[in-house]
């Protein structure tokens, strides 16, 4: 077979080029101003190259848009339309991966692209004043707690007026800066996920997990959206080209639940500033493709809610919904369930005492019963504990003893036996939390956890999750059919801090070092 190597095509008209040979290791090439569509693809074999980082930028070196080649998805292409016009040209950067060259070949030419005034107020005022915002989204702005005449809708913060006048003159004096500015948080890393917060992370089996969606810095929603996790080596891998199909658009506040009998991700709700979904899109993980569901039944779009598998079905509970102009947004307090086998939407009779409207709780499924766990209704935190009884379908306020969390929401939480369950870090209308809680069902008590890993950094906005710790010597059905006693790791992965930054580190650690 031929030699490997990276083409372009700019223009219908114009024969390809070849922008990286097999030696080389990483290209950048100026897009001229005229250039109305770019194709790239890759020819040859492959060998021990895993991937091709692919990135358009603007005069100020920061990214137009970015994606990846894969010998499994080996064409990328863009429109002007699309992805805005290069008014004076952009750059065009192509980095191969996996091959560890011992001398790099660079071939630099330095593309400028010059946007409009009327591009830059957009680009400034694109997160500002627009729904579901992290509290800590600006750049160093400690968030506060808004008060009575803002707004209710649960996770939004949005700035005071002098708020919005000091970061809209730090985002004009930065872009004034160009390439001196740029950060590490502007440009989405890819060899791993860029920092974001509202995420899902969705283990699928012993070996892989799933991250989709969330929002990173300067409120930009992230552009690597979907990442596969190898829990062997904890190395990540671009998803987005993986599967066939529809995607979700990118979003934030929404959930992601794998069905281990079907074997399938059923992601669902969640916002994009001040669009809201009550879409249902499903990642089956044995074909790799994505099926928007046309569901029967009705649903409001929500973000921020819960959502429970169980027998087969998902359980939704609370989260916001958008409520028609002059009314703000308000939180929910019913529940939806969504029947996978009939693609509908339908309400059940639920008895007993339910929990207060809220949303950016945590709900777990814990032998026949949901626990729900905190959340807010701005400007109320909560800490209560609820449990519905999935047999009777009946809700009840459960009485707690021990050191109970205090009020929060957007907390991570984890199952970590049959009869114990995590709580980590969170909001609490003012601050990003570090401390950690294990609720143990049995006996309904509560207990702090002190742990250096756990409780060093504030997090909200995380994803938590366990997964059993296999063994790379054994196959993947025997995997599988490990017990559930099984020795079993926690992942912790994103999130926002008190000083508006976003992580994108993962960290584990023993289950057994947590448990009671």
């Amino acid at each position: 077979m031929e030699d490997f190597g990276v083409y372009a095509i700019f223009g219908v008209d114009e024969p390809p080029q070849q922008i990286l040979r097999r030696d080389g290791w990483q290209s950048s090439i100026e897009i001229q101003p005229n250039v109305q569509l770019m194709v790239l693809f890759t020819r040859g074999d492959w060998g021990k190259r895993d991937s091709v980082s692919v990135e358009l930028a603007d005069e100020r070196d920061i990214p137009i848009n970015m994606g990846k080649l894969t010998p499994f998805n080996k064409c990328l292409s863009w429109e002007s339309g699309e992805d805005g016009v290069w008014s004076s040209g952009a750059t065009l950067t192509v980095k191969l991966n996996g091959c560890n060259p011992a001398v790099p070949a660079i071939r630099e030419c330095p593309g400028k692209r010059k946007r409009s005034q009327g591009e830059e107020e957009e680009e400034i005022n694109e997160g500002r004043g627009k729904e579901n915002i992290c509290p800590n989204a600006s750049d160093k702005v400690t968030p506060q707690r808004r008060s009575k005449n803002i707004q209710r809708g649960g996770q939004t913060r949005l700035f005071s007026q002098k708020e919005e006048q000091t970061a809209t003159s730090s985002t004009q004096n930065n872009k004034a800066k160009g390439k001196q500015n740029k950060t590490t948080s502007q440009i989405a890393q890819l060899d791993k996920p860029s920092g974001r917060w509202g995420q899902t992370l969705c283990p699928i089996d012993p070996q892989t997990a799933i991250l989709i969606g969330g929002q990173g810095a300067r409120m930009q929603f992230s552009k690597d959206p979907i990442w596969k996790l190898c829990t062997e080596d904890l190395s990540w891998v671009p998803a987005e080209t993986l599967a066939e199909g529809p995607t979700p658009e990118a979003r934030i506040g929404h959930t992601a639940t794998y069905d281990p009998e079907s074997k399938r991700i059923f992601v669902f709700g969640g916002s994009k500033h001040k669009k809201w979904f009550n879409d249902v899109h499903i990642l089956d993980t044995q074909t790799w493709r994505w099926t928007l569901v046309e569901a029967q039944g009705k649903v409001p779009p929500l973000a921020y809610h819960s959502c429970s598998m169980f027998r087969g079905e998902l359980f939704v509970f609370g989260g916001v919904f958008p409520r028609p102009h002059p009314e703000p947004d308000g939180c929910s307090d019913s529940i939806y369930i969504f029947n996978p086998e009939m693609a509908i939407w339908y309400q059940p009779i639920v008895n007993g005492e339910k929990p207060a409207p809220r949303s950016g709780h945590s709900a777990c499924v814990m032998q026949g019963r949901i626990f729900v766990f905190g959340g807010w209704d701005t400007p109320v935190c909560f800490n209560d504990m609820f449990m519905l009884d999935l047999g009777l379908m009946e809700f009840s306020a459960v009485k707690t003893s021990g050191t109970a969390p205090s009020p929060r929401s957007w907390h991570g939480c984890a199952v970590l036996s049959e009869s114990s369950f995590l709580i980590h870090g969170g909001y609490n209308g003012n601050n990003a939390l570090s401390d950690a809680f294990i609720f143990n069902t049995d006996t309904s008590c509560w207990s702090s956890l002190t742990l250096p890993q756990l409780n060093s950094v504030p997090r909200a906005g995380h994803s938590i999750i366990t997964m059993p710790i296999t063994c790379k010597q054994s196959s993947i059905d025997e995997q599988e059919e490990l017990p559930e006693s099984a020795p079993q790791t926690l992942l912790v992965f994103g999130g926002g801090d008190n000083e508006g930054s976003f992580f994108s580190d993962l960290f584990t650690m023993p289950v057994e070092e947590l448990r009671d």
